[in-house]
């Protein structure tokens, strides 16, 4: 069966049964029972309690949550309330995000506007969008939103920005003419209107063929809730992590448990050693640390004009590869504007015209009196190509509606989508001059003379085709290119379509959306950083490559592909060519997810940006969608990860610097607790393996837990900025955080720590006393482990770095610091944390073996690390 666009309007009203009267009452109720009302069916929702509990099955929350319980066993109720607390926080914050998220398709529903004309019982009426069915006859005209699909039956000179739908910046003109043509793209059915269009100029007539969900944006909002959000890299890293702590942990405390039996403790006494020994092992503060450092990088960001709605895609940035911008709006400004002009046989650059020149000056003046657009108060109202015509002229002192004062419009013919023509008639002095404007190859063969600097030539083949050539160079480059001619009549002479004939060649103006300042600079930054540039949008091939020219994100011809290409490729095919193109062209929305899959499925962290409704679906499939503040969609902002607040494409390289450096200190955080939890347990797997007593009571555990692990921990998570991360390519998603490297970076800082604390526990134990000997080794682990927080803030010395330049971690380290002397002096608290009093030898002792782990770490730092400053 033939689509809408191939027939006519008459053939489309037999089938829907419709007349020129419109639908009656009866119609309509039958009508409505069939089609249903025009809005957006929302697919079924979660709960927001089935979301709260889904966040708990997270395997390190799990962890957690049995570290918890085991503690309320051992009777360390302060420890189990403080884990409890930190896993109902980030339930609660996921929650809310999934919650927000969730408002996508309720935007949708708001692009449609909340009453439209329609004819009906042969009258128009003013009816609610929401009963609009399919065989109404709706008017439009300008100013108005499109309520609802269907297919135009009357235009005159009807254009309709559809930038929101389909990515192309220029209002369409529409026509009524069938189109006889399979497989056209929603921007090329110039004869069909679509929900969520605005008509700029003009007025028309639509036979309602869509409705609801069965439209353009419906079915857009079908792929709203079959994209499926991507768990992000450092949410599938700690997941690992999670996995490979439990087995480690599980592994070590079975061995220490066989070994205690193995020396002939009791069952009950080496079980609960073994599980006090897991709780110690467990970093409760992780998942609390990483919220918190996330939370200050999305503060950070947000005084950068990058607003995070996701606190992990914040981290995510970091691991982009591939960005895939939309072009409108995105990396271009979405305004229309004139950039070079043809006239006297030369092509000027826009701003070098001289309105001293007459025939310069005559070719801006005619632009303006052949226009409908006016500029007032910083608001447009128009065509965008008419626009970028009255800012020209503002550019050089022109007033449209100076000079058209001067020159009255008396006649017109309006612009018609299949003449390609505009026409208007104008009084000056005693004098009538027709002005018409429009396509050079409709317009050319109407011209019988040429304006020079000479004065008026009769036009010859040399003079047609130098315009010719010009005109496509102009086209090659992405340029919209108008043509402009005039003649004299006689005052009062009538005019009609005939009557464009014979007229003098002025001018051609050529314009196009150009692409933003900051683009080029951006592009060039990703480009260096190892990230792969892609630009995906709804404007003709032409206009999309030249501006990736200009802006570096494509070099050669051959890395542009059009959509209906794309639909001739299977999934698997456009897996192997995705990474060779750069620009794809006239794509749907459809087409934008394939492409985001397809490049996720290579093993690339996406990023997606966008502003428009079309936009929605592929910014929700990225592993980061980007939406644009300003010119942004509701839909495009929900269906996000972050909200540029100002456009610019640029913010995005910011943020994923910043994502970088953010993941660099989530790292060094884990392995700050890591490797001294490493140290606390070496510490008793020695004193368990030689015989000796407990190193440590459980009060002592709780204690390192709660100070000396999150408030350094957090600090090193707020380690400043570090621009060189953009010189590193983007970091392998699938290298799992607990690597190799790191392991052995784990062992050896804790086997550090371990022994500072081992020989303060040996050098007790000399003097006879158990507790003594337990508080010396508490002592020595809690210092260790604080001054350890600067060994941990980068992979290079802290002298390299600056010793003072991250101020949290010298805060964290006198907190710790006063706090464990407050236990170690008051009297009240000695018995509470069963400690004993110390001498100032034994101090001193305590101290030169808390400093050696920092010492040796700086030392091999200084000596074997390059510095990346």
């Amino acid at each position: 069966m033939l689509e809408y666009h191939q027939q006519s309007s008459l053939e489309i009203m037999k089938i829907l049964d419709v007349t020129n009267q419109g639908l009656n009452d009866y119609d309509v109720r039958n009508r409505q029972k069939i089609y249903g009302s025009n809005k957006l069916v929302e697919g079924k929702r979660t709960s927001t309690f089935a979301v709260f509990f889904g966040q708990f099955k997270d395997l390190l929350v799990i962890i957690l949550i049995i570290a918890a319980f085991i503690s309320f066993l051992l009777g360390e109720v302060g420890s189990t309330i403080v884990i409890m607390i930190v896993v109902i926080l980030n339930a609660i914050l996921g929650t809310v995000q999934h919650v927000k998220a969730e408002q996508s398709l309720d935007n949708l529903k708001a692009l449609t506007t909340p009453v439209a004309k329609v004819m009906r019982n042969n009258q128009i009426v003013e009816i609610s969008s929401e009963d609009i069915v399919v065989g109404d006859i709706l008017y439009l005209v300008a100013g108005d939103y499109v309520n609802a699909d269907g297919r135009l039956v009357e235009s005159h000179n009807l254009h309709i920005n559809e930038s929101s739908l389909t990515g192309e910046s220029l209002a369409v003109a529409k026509s009524t003419e069938p189109i006889n043509e399979n497989h056209v793209t929603i921007a090329d059915k110039k004869n069909m209107v679509f929900t969520g269009g605005f008509v700029t100029t003009g007025r028309g007539t639509v036979l309602v063929t869509a409705i609801g969900m069965e439209t353009e944006i419906g079915k857009i909002a079908s792929l709203l809730g079959t994209a499926k959000e991507k768990k992000t890299p450092l949410q599938i890293s700690l997941d690992r992590f999670g996995e490979n702590l439990a087995l480690g942990i599980t592994i070590i405390c079975l061995a220490i448990f066989t070994i205690d039996l193995f020396r002939g403790r009791e069952l009950v006494e080496s079980f609960m050693f073994a599980v006090s020994l897991a709780v110690a092992a467990i970093p409760e503060a992780l998942s609390s640390i990483v919220t918190i450092v996330l939370a200050f990088g999305t503060q950070k960001m947000a005084k950068e004009n990058a607003i995070i709605r996701k606190l992990y895609a914040v981290e995510s940035l970091g691991s982009v590869s591939v960005i895939c911008s939309d072009k409108t709006g995105t990396l271009t400004e979405n305004k229309m504007t004139v950039q070079q002009v043809y006239i006297d046989q030369k092509v000027i650059p826009q701003d070098q015209l001289n309105t001293e020149n007459a025939i310069e000056k005559n070719l801006i003046e005619m632009s303006l009196l052949c226009n409908d657009a006016l500029e007032r108060d910083h608001k447009e109202i128009g065509d965008p190509t008419e626009i970028a015509l009255v800012k020209l002229g503002k550019q050089y002192g022109l007033d449209e509606l100076i000079v058209r004062s001067l020159k009255p419009r008396v006649a017109e013919i309006p612009f018609d989508s299949d003449r390609k023509l505009m026409t208007t008639v104008h009084r000056s002095n005693l004098q009538s001059i027709m002005i018409t404007k429009g396509a050079v190859d409709v317009l050319l063969p109407k011209i019988a003379k040429i304006e020079t600097s000479t004065g008026v030539r009769t036009i010859t083949e040399k003079h047609r085709n130098k315009i010719e050539e010009v005109n496509r160079d102009f086209s090659m480059n992405g340029l919209r290119v108008i043509a402009i001619a005039y003649k004299e009549i006689q005052v009062h002479q009538s005019i009609d379509a005939w009557g464009e004939r014979d007229l003098i060649f002025v001018g051609l103006i050529a314009m196009m959306d150009p692409p933003r300042k900051e683009s080029k600079a951006a592009v060039e930054s990703c480009i260096k950083a190892g990230i792969k540039p892609v630009m995906i949008t709804g404007d003709h091939k032409i206009t999309a490559t030249a501006i990736a020219k200009q802006i570096g994100i494509l070099n050669d011809p051959s890395e542009a592909i059009e959509g209906y290409e794309i639909e001739g490729l299977t999934d698997q095919q456009l897996q192997e060519k995705v990474q060779d193109i750069s620009v794809f062209a006239r794509v749907t929305p459809e087409h934008k997810i394939r492409i985001v899959k397809a490049w996720q499925e290579k093993g690339n962290v996406v990023a997606m940006t966008g502003d428009g409704v079309n936009d929605g679906p592929a910014l929700k499939q990225a592993d980061i969608g980007v939406a644009m503040g300003i010119t942004g969609t509701e839909v495009a902002k929900d269906a996000s990860s972050m909200i540029l607040t100002d456009d610019n494409f640029s913010t995005i390289v910011k943020a994923i610097s910043n994502g970088r450096s953010l993941y660099t200190n989530i790292k060094n955080a884990i392995l700050f607790l890591l490797s001294g939890n490493a140290g606390a347990i070496f510490v008793v797997l020695y004193a368990t393996v030689l015989g000796l007593p407990v190193p440590f009571a459980p009060v002592h555990l709780l204690f390192i837990n709660l100070l000396t692990d999150s408030l350094p921990a957090i600090a090193i998570g707020l380690e400043p900025h570090n621009k060189n991360t953009m010189k590193d390519k983007p970091r392998d998603i699938h290298k799992s955080l607990l690597n190799k490297t790191f392991t052995t970076q784990v062992v050896l800082e804790g086997l550090l720590i371990a022994i500072s604390t081992i020989i303060a526990f040996r050098m007790g134990l000399q003097a006879g006393d158990t507790l003594t000997a337990s508080t010396m080794a508490f002592t020595t682990l809690c210092l260790s482990r604080l001054i350890h927080g600067f060994n941990s803030r980068s992979k290079e010395s802290i002298f390299t770095i600056g010793v003072f330049s991250n101020k949290y971690t010298w805060l964290a380290f006198l907190i710790g610091f006063l706090c464990l002397h407050l236990v170690l002096f008051i009297p009240s608290l000695t018995g509470v944390f069963e400690v004993a009093t110390l001498s100032g030898v034994q101090l001193v002792i305590i101290y030169s073996l808390s400093c050696m782990p920092f010492l040796v770490n700086q030392w091999y730092k200084l000596l074997f690390v390059r510095s990346t400053k």
